[in-house]
Parts: C-alpha cells; structure tokens; sequence
C-alpha cells in the first residue's frame, strides 16, 4: 500500500521532515518512491517556509491510491489540497501530563463522595461520645 508520510531528517534535536511517497512497508526514513513536499516543524505556524507541497504531484499519488498518514492528512487538509480530517476524540491530550491522573482521581472521588458521606456523618457521631468520655476520665486520675 502506498503512503504520503513523512521522513525525518535534520540533526539531533533539529527535525526537518520530507513529505515523500512510499510503500508502507519500507522504512520510516528508508527507501521512498518520490519526495513530493518538506516540513519544517521549527519555523513558526505564518511563515511560508514551514511548509513547501508539490500540489500536482501530490494530487497524482492520491488519485493513485496513496493514503496520507493522519499528520500529512492534516498538513494536506491546512492547504486544502484535501479535506481536513476530523479531530480525533482524546480529551486528556490537552490536559498536562501530571495533572491528568489528579483530575481523573478528583471525578471518582466525587462520584464516590455522596455514597461515602453518610457512613462517615454517623461514625462521627459515635467517635465524639467516647472522646467526651476520655476527657472526663482523665481529670479523676490523682497526679503526683
């Protein structure tokens, strides 16, 4: 099957992609069939230089049957040489990492909370007689 994705080059820290046209079973940086576009993640989201797409030829491999990667689908979609693809469903992605598990515990605990609020009202209740009694008993005691 044959796929529009991308290929890294660059240096360490320093990506800058190719849009090429390969089988999907080679390599992701390996063996391609034709590069069709770049990609320059670095350079902000205005300037032309970014992004640089051979409209024709990517035109010609899609009527060929070659499906885009969800990435390149959406670079495809941003300049309409395609329709944009839809949003995926992941709610958490926009949430930071450290904080997902805090959210996620804070639900549960508010499902859980109506359950678990009478039984503690009444062990309240019964905890507060004997602390009374305790601090009764303490004063007969002689100290020397």
């Amino acid at each position: 099957m044959l796929k529009l994705r991308l290929s890294r080059g660059g240096t360490k820290k320093r990506p800058v992609y190719k849009v090429v046209v390969a089988d999907s079973r080679f390599a992701r940086d390996g063996r391609f069939i034709e590069k069709v576009g770049f990609f320059n993640p670095l350079l902000p989201k205005e300037k032309k230089e970014r992004i640089g797409l051979e409209a024709d030829r990517i035109k010609y491999w899609l009527g060929q049957g070659a499906q885009p990667t969800t990435r390149v689908a959406r670079i495809l979609g941003e300049n309409e040489l395609m329709p944009m693809p839809t949003n995926g469903n992941n709610p958490q992605k926009a949430i930071p990492k450290k904080d997902r598990k805090k959210e996620s515990s804070e639900k549960t605990k508010k499902e859980e909370a109506p359950k678990e609020e009478a039984p503690k009202a009444e062990a309240k209740k019964e905890e507060a007689p004997k602390a009374e009694a305790k601090k009764e008993e303490a004063p007969k005691g002689d100290k020397k």
